[in-house]
């Protein structure tokens, strides 16, 4: 019998400022699963480009990702909820991002593709090195991203861009919902942003996960701190925001813990689960 889920955004969040899962955060997510909490972990990224120690944690079931435009049973390969762009809409996206200072990428089939020209401008538009080495690993680079798209015909389950303006940044998070359909503008690190389908956030995925195990809203904790978490905090019965999160994510949220270094994720378990 399910007790609760426990929804967990990675960077920033459950990992450290050194990308790492600490033995205390460890410690509590064993010690929340073995009481019958399920351990979802709530990311951007697609499954196969969350860290190995997350992938292979023993108790692991469900995980949420890519904001919340899939969420899959990892045992049986069951896509429970999936929310994706229709193609031609990301093309007229692209068509837009070509006329601006940004490199952008695209999710699809769970995996992630780029131009590869605009590979080559990764270490210009990033600035931190753990992110830097992940786009150059995980990005398979095509001709052009906008022609593989239209020959694929597939839908998208996330466009993401970097740029250095941070004005433009701030101008394109307003604009772009006003000037495409049934979409939402998010980011989960510094200078990027990331267009999902509406309903491909991690609140709704959160609520379809949760009647999926017969669970309520009342019964899912949520921990984040990044402008892609907010849905999930607002949503969970429990958002945790950590002490590092930006401000709309601490408004956004129930409670607030300690930050991400400094364990608390496992400070804010014990006090809520035990």
């Amino acid at each position: 019998m399910h007790k609760g889920i426990i929804a967990l955004d990675l960077d920033g969040t459950l990992l450290n400022s050194d990308k790492q899962l600490t033995p205390g955060n460890l410690s509590a997510l064993e010690r929340a699963a073995a009481v019958g909490y399920v351990i979802v972990p709530t990311t951007g990224r697609f499954f196969g480009a969350m860290p190995e120690v997350i992938r292979q944690l023993p108790f692991l079931r469900y995980a949420i990702t890519i904001n919340g435009a899939q969420v899959e049973d990892l045992k049986t390969g069951e896509v429970i909820y999936r929310a994706e762009m229709p193609w031609q809409q990301c093309i007229e996206l692209m068509q837009l991002l070509d006329t601006l200072p940004v490199i952008y990428d695209c999710y699809m089939d769970n995996d992630a593709f780029m131009t590869e020209e605009l590979k080559q401008y990764i270490d210009e538009f990033i600035s931190s090195p753990h992110y830097r080495k992940m786009f150059h690993d995980l990005r398979k680079p095509v001709p052009e991203l906008k022609a593989y798209l239209a020959q694929r015909k597939t839908d998208i389950q996330k466009v993401q861009f970097f740029m250095k303006d941070p004005q433009l940044r701030l101008q394109l998070l307003e604009e772009l919902p006003q000037r495409f359909a049934d979409i939402c503008v998010s980011s989960s690190v510094p200078g990027n942003l990331e267009v999902n389908q509406a309903r491909a956030n991690k609140g709704e995925a959160l609520l379809a996960l949760a009647a999926h195990l017969g669970l309520k809203r009342e019964d899912t904790i949520s921990f984040g701190d990044g402008l892609n978490d907010i849905s999930m905090l607002k949503t969970a019965g429990i958002g945790v925001a950590m002490a590092n999160a930006c401000p709309e994510a601490l408004a956004a949220a129930d409670r607030t813990t300690l930050s991400c270094d400094e364990d608390g994720v496992a400070y804010a378990i014990d006090q809520i689960c035990f």
